[in-house]
């Protein structure tokens, strides 16, 4: 079912009421309204095929290639759960900002970008301490980012056993020595799409503060949150634009993948037969 005017003012009714936070940084700002990341793939056409009455959400996509699952009761720490059939997987945590998840899922849906550029450059461009192996850390540190090598099967869980992958952890660290509990973790196998992750990991440094409500649930230690010059109406107009840019790309995506219908043949004409 395509993403109606009903929840789009469920959504309107929610924010349009709750004066926002600048919260920064971004990996620290929590989950926020999932609502960013469904919506956007509703708008690209994704239909929801799980129980509308039960709190778990599955999304497919309009060829069933992808399929993306939010389970907020799940007994893991892996609440949102991307695949692609066949091909890759990608998880997220439940504390993982949902505008960062979005960065992924709206890059899904888009057209794929002639050149994709690789996830550590932009990293190192927004301040972050890239090291030689491929690992990066924010500034002040907090969330690294590494490309972990491939793992022997019976030594790591099965989802990184066999090939290399992409590992984001965030960690609610009291000071820049500390090592504070988890928050949030990711994971994206090597087979997820470079421009996926870049889209994910340029989100996640982006130092855009995020908009959050006053008793939403963030980082207890090294967030920061001053009232936002942005009034309530404007952070949903940016929610209804997205939506909006969101189904044209999507509908462009379409076109850049459908293939070409064949020029249609001339008719040709057969000579008379002669008496």
């Amino acid at each position: 079912m395509p993403l109606s005017e009903r929840q789009l003012a469920a959504f309107a009714d929610k924010h349009g009421g709750q004066i926002p936070f600048d919260t920064s940084p971004r990996h620290l700002a929590g989950p926020g309204d999932a609502r960013h990341v469904t919506h956007g793939l509703a708008a690209a056409g994704w239909t929801r095929t799980s129980d509308p009455l039960s709190a778990e959400i599955i999304l497919a996509s309009p060829d069933h290639r992808h399929r993306l699952q939010f389970d907020p009761q799940s007994a893991t720490s892996a609440w949102w759960r991307l695949r692609a059939e066949p091909g890759w997987y990608a998880e997220f945590g439940a504390f993982v900002p949902a505008e960062v998840l979005a960065g992924l899922t709206d890059a899904l849906v888009a057209p794929t970008p002639a050149e994709p550029v690789g996830p550590l450059p932009g990293l190192e461009a927004a301040g972050w301490l890239v090291d030689g192996r491929g690992a990066a850390d924010s500034n002040p540190p907090g969330c690294r980012v590494e490309r972990r090598p491939a793992q022997d099967r019976g030594t790591v869980p099965w989802r990184e056993a066999g090939r290399a992958s992409w590992h984001v952890e965030v960690r609610d660290s009291p000071g820049a020595f500390a090592r504070g509990p988890r928050l949030w973790h990711a994971f994206l196998d090597d087979a997820v799409p470079e421009h996926l992750v870049t889209a994910f990991v340029t989100a996640l440094a982006d130092t855009t503060p995020l908009q959050r409500g006053m008793f939403d649930p963030t980082a207890r230690h090294g967030v920061v949150q001053e009232p936002s010059p942005l009034t309530p109406q404007q952070t949903v107009e940016a929610h209804l634009a997205r939506v909006k840019d969101l189904r044209s790309q999507a509908r462009a995506a379409h076109r850049q993948t459908k293939p070409p219908v064949p020029p249609a043949r001339a008719a040709t004409t057969q000579p008379a037969p002669r008496r």
